[in-house]
């Protein structure tokens, strides 16, 4: 957290080296699950994957790749290539979020629909910035891809796996601050998730979302990240009001009572929103990767449902397909 004292959104200098401590847990939510007896009952339950009648919308699920919207000056646009992985064009300044454009990545089945930009169709990236360090958010084949000297903006503790691989202008944040790279504000917001990458790294480093703000315009895009639904979304509203447009995940939720305190389902995705304030909602986290039990098309069926509900304008969720784009 910042030091006491510190103003909330304090501005970091980029690129700046720092010390971290050796372990985030005291950040967690709940406890996280995954004893013997949580194991033992997935797999007695079959709940790692959904079953044969869950699979059978793979071929329905919404791909529908376009050309990228013009980037006009004052605009902001979002496209969704899959996942928890968008191109956002605010202030002038082209953003990958926790890019993943491989066909695979550790310990899920290949993808359902293809990546929805090709990578040589996008146009050069001004920064990258990533939620925390799970291989279906961080994903090093991809990152080899970009120039050495691409702006990384990343969770504190993850600069040292960034430097390893050479990046340059590495910008780490702990909740709660800010960093600013023409003309565009980047702060680094709590979630209710964890990080880990390997048997000994539980927590290691921090996990969040990130409000990115064209301090021109103050037009404001939140993305999520990866995240369960809980108090802190209320609090990301009151620090950072006047959200366009928020990226919330709501697929990988079931069974609830093993993703239920780091994956939101659609219906708390609907009230994250609202928590918010934010204008607009645009799903993701869902029709990419087959990660947890529920069917392949129920979250969009659900978020639908849950959003009018809510009573909330039918236009104001952007309900992309993959490879689909919005402008504000």
């Amino acid at each position: 957290m910042a030091p006491p004292g510190a103003p909330p959104g304090e501005l970091r200098p980029l690129g700046e080296v720092r010390a971290w401590p050796r372990s985030f847990a005291d950040r967690l939510t709940n406890p996280l699950p995954g004893g013997v007896r949580e194991f033992a009952r997935l797999a007695r339950e079959g709940a790692f994957r959904p079953g044969p009648e869950g699979l059978r919308g793979i071929p329905d699920l919404p791909y529908e790749p376009a050309p990228l919207p013009v980037a006009a000056p004052g605009t902001v646009s979002v496209t969704w290539a899959g996942h928890a992985s968008w191109v956002i064009r605010i202030g002038g300044l082209t953003v990958l979020t926790d890019p993943v454009w491989s066909r695979r990545i550790l310990g899920t089945p290949a993808r359902m629909t293809p990546v929805g930009v090709r990578w040589e169709e996008l146009p050069p990236i001004d920064a990258v910035v990533i939620s925390h360090n799970h291989y279906d958010h961080l994903d090093a084949p991809t990152l080899k891809r970009l120039p050495r000297d691409t702006p990384l903006f990343v969770p504190a503790g993850l600069g040292r796996w960034c430097r390893r691989r050479r990046f340059t202008r590495v910008t780490e944040l702990d909740w709660w601050e800010a960093a600013e790279l023409g003309g565009v504000r980047f702060d680094f917001v709590p979630a209710h998730h964890w990080s880990k990458r390997s048997l000994l790294d539980t927590c290691r480093t921090l996990w969040g979302g990130w409000a990115l703000t064209d301090t021109a315009t103050e037009k404001k895009v939140y993305f999520a990240g990866d995240t369960g639904y809980g108090h802190w979304f209320a609090e990301i509203g009151r620090r950072h009001p006047g959200i366009d447009l928020a990226l919330l995940p709501i697929g990988a939720y079931a069974p609830r009572w093993w993703l239920r305190d780091v994956h939101a389902d659609p219906e708390e995705a609907v009230q994250a929103c609202l928590d918010l304030g934010a204008e607009r909602m645009a799903p993701m986290h869902w029709a990419t990767f087959v990660l947890s039990a529920e069917p392949v098309l129920e979250p969009l069926h659900r978020t639908h449902a849950a959003w009018t509900a809510a009573g909330l304008p039918r236009e104001n969720l952007w309900d992309l397909a993959i490879g689909g784009s919005g402008v504000l």
